[in-house]
């Protein structure tokens, strides 16, 4: 196999003009990425530039930053060094965590529209295929990584995906390139190594081409994921096609199944998490509540809620300070606890000096007078407007004096109500 002309291939699939990036960690597979990408742009002008990012969790850091530094000077290729903290404390392990500090460390230094290059092989695409099915995923785990796939409007590649180690060692070889080996990959303790020391060697003496038809397995499943992508993009138009707003009469006419694929798909349009299985389940069993029960199962910053008939996904909002409140002029900008917004308020006839207002998030009970429909009470006019109960912990009351004068979502923003005698801009109050 022609690993130079797999690069040649990923270069031809590129925009044009728009800069190719490698992830360059300084190990065999993306030294000689960058190596041949190197080589690719000089025959076919394009920018190519490489990210390294040092997690600095070992000694050894600063040796493979070096490296990359070195390699870079001397393939003339622009190097970029993103230093990063893994958190340790959210749950997601070592390996987890320091993937989630990579990945934001990539999304800070790739635009839009351009185009990431990761190092990945065939030996690797096997044991990300037995990680998964030992983790007991499902189709998209078992589908591993994807040879190409979108990401921030760009892409995200692996250009080495078909070639097997072997191979990349022999072309490493057979070029004289140097890299640094991470000491981190002789703990076997940690379940990848331990797959690619013990387990792989073991299936090869049984099977030669054990990571090729893991490998190729990957592949099928990756396929089936597509499939099951269009069914569930199809179902998901036919329920109207709002990922974060599905009726409960259209959703629990499907299959079990198509139930649980539906939700996952309708989280990734939104860029949520998908459900482990346990929540998964909890949430398909509370999907024939009452309308009025206020059913929530939440997961990794997200939620999913039963209310007026609909399932609603999204992420899990924060809450407001529940003391917070401020002294306003009635002029614009508004500094909220959400940002700065730019509303103003004032009476219809305005008399003197601006009038003094004081903002409070609410506390249950207040009222407000309405021209032509009186005193009003604020649930049942959050009621009647159809603002979901998550929203409106999140709302703030416009007082002057003991009066309340409005209502605000300082979210969208937005006006929900505005008391008889006075004018709140943008004019979008109900």
């Amino acid at each position: 196999m022609s690993l130079q002309l797999l690069i040649d291939d990923a270069l031809a699939q590129t925009p044009p003009g728009r800069p190719v990036w490698v992830a360059l960690s300084g190990g065999l597979d993306s030294s000689l990425l960058v190596t041949l990408g190197a080589e690719a742009c000089r025959r076919h002008p394009r920018p190519l530039r490489a990210l390294h990012v040092n997690h600095g969790l070992q000694a050894a850091a600063d040796g493979f930053e070096l490296h990359c530094r070195r390699l870079c000077s001397r393939l003339g290729v622009p190097l970029f060094v993103e230093r990063v903290e893994v958190d340790l404390d959210r749950g997601r392990g070592l390996e987890g965590a320091a993937r989630a500090a990579r990945y934001a460390a990539f999304a800070r230094r790739v635009l839009p529209g351009e185009t990431l290059w990761l190092g990945q092989h065939r030996d690797d695409q096997a044991e990300t295929f037995l990680l998964a099915a030992l983790r007991g995923s499902g189709v998209r785990g078992l589908a591993a990584m994807p040879a190409r796939r979108a990401w921030r409007d760009g892409w995200i590649e692996r250009p080495l995906l078909a070639a097997s180690r072997v191979e990349i060692e022999a072309e490493a070889g057979r070029r004289g390139l140097g890299w640094v080996e991470d000491p981190s990959n002789l703990d076997e303790t940690l379940d990848r190594n331990f797959l690619r020391r013990t387990v792989i060697p073991l299936l090869e003496r049984r099977w030669p081409h054990a990571d090729t038809a893991l490998a190729a397995a990957a592949g099928h499943a990756g396929e089936a994921d597509g499939l099951l992508a269009e069914l569930a993009g199809e179902d998901l138009a036919r329920l109207g096609g709002a990922a974060g707003c599905l009726p409960l009469d259209g959703l629990l006419a499907l299959s079990d199944a198509r139930q649980r694929l539906l939700v996952r798909h309708a989280c990734e349009r939104l860029g949520l998490p998908a459900p482990p299985a346990r929540r998964l389940e909890a949430l398909l069993a509370q999907l024939d509540a009452r309308q009025d029960a206020e059913t929530r199962v939440a997961w990794a910053g997200t939620e999913a809620r039963v209310w007026r008939g609909h399932l609603h996904l999204l992420a899990s909002p924060a809450p407001l300070p529940p003391d917070w409140q401020a002294e306003w002029d009635g002029r614009a900008p508004l500094l909220t606890p959400l940002g700065e917004v730019e509303v103003s308020l004032g009476p219809v006839e305005p008399a003197g000096a601006p009038p003094a207002l004081r903002l409070a998030t609410r506390r249950g009970g207040e009222r407000l007078r309405l021209a032509g429909r009186g005193s009003r009470d604020l649930k049942r006019l959050l009621q009647e407007a159809g603002v979901p109960p998550w929203e409106r912990d999140r709302l703030l009351v416009v007082w002057q004096g003991e009066r309340v004068v409005a209502l605000l979502d300082p979210q969208e923003p937005r006006w929900l109500a505005c008391a008889e005698g006075w004018r709140a801009d943008p004019a979008s109050s109900r």
